[in-house]
């Protein structure tokens, strides 16, 4: 048993390349949403980890299916993975004090149709903004990898995805 679990770990570090998107990537976020609630962390950061799971899982399960049976499938994948994902956790982690007041003064009195106070759901918000991260992710990790002229750092999909979604989940735990 100790001999097979050594021989994963090693096989592991001998990979050359990883993609961005991989069970790994996906299980990382997944963990990371869940941890956050495990530890009290505010509803928008939660979001923002399960908005990246989301994404996650479609990208990684979009590039599965290698037939191309109608326009636009990868991006259409992704969306129904996010869908399927938020939605049914989205009245879960919204409960309590989900919403940010957004007041818009362009002109007139307060009340008019121009001046108003609108409530934006921050988890919604969380998980749409998790998800164009790891949208984004793999952009880039090819910008790195291109001034780096073509080398990789090992699993740099993974390092960076969850690098950013830490530290933009640091910095909304804090601000907001």
């Amino acid at each position: 048993m100790i001999k097979k679990i050594s021989f994963a770990f090693v096989f592991i570090f001998l990979i050359k390349e990883v993609s961005a998107h991989c069970p790994l990537c996906t299980i990382g976020a997944g963990v990371a949403a869940g941890g956050a609630l495990w530890l009290g962390v505010s509803n928008i950061v939660v979001a923002l980890f399960l908005g990246g799971f989301a994404v996650s899982i479609g990208l990684w399960f979009s590039k599965l299916i290698k037939k191309k049976y109608f326009p636009y499938q990868n991006f259409l994948i992704v969306l129904v993975s996010f869908l399927l994902t938020i939605l049914p956790i989205l009245p879960i982690i919204s409960s309590g004090h989900g919403f940010l007041p957004f007041y818009i003064s362009l002109v007139g009195d307060y009340g008019s149709l121009l001046n108003r106070t609108y409530l934006i759901n921050t988890s919604l918000f969380g998980s749409l903004f998790g998800g164009f991260l790891v949208f984004i992710s793999p952009k880039i990790s090819k910008s790195i990898s291109k001034l780096r002229k073509g080398k990789k750092i090992p699993f740099q999909g993974v390092v960076i995805t969850l690098t950013i979604l830490t530290v933009t989940g640091i910095i909304l735990q804090v601000v907001i």
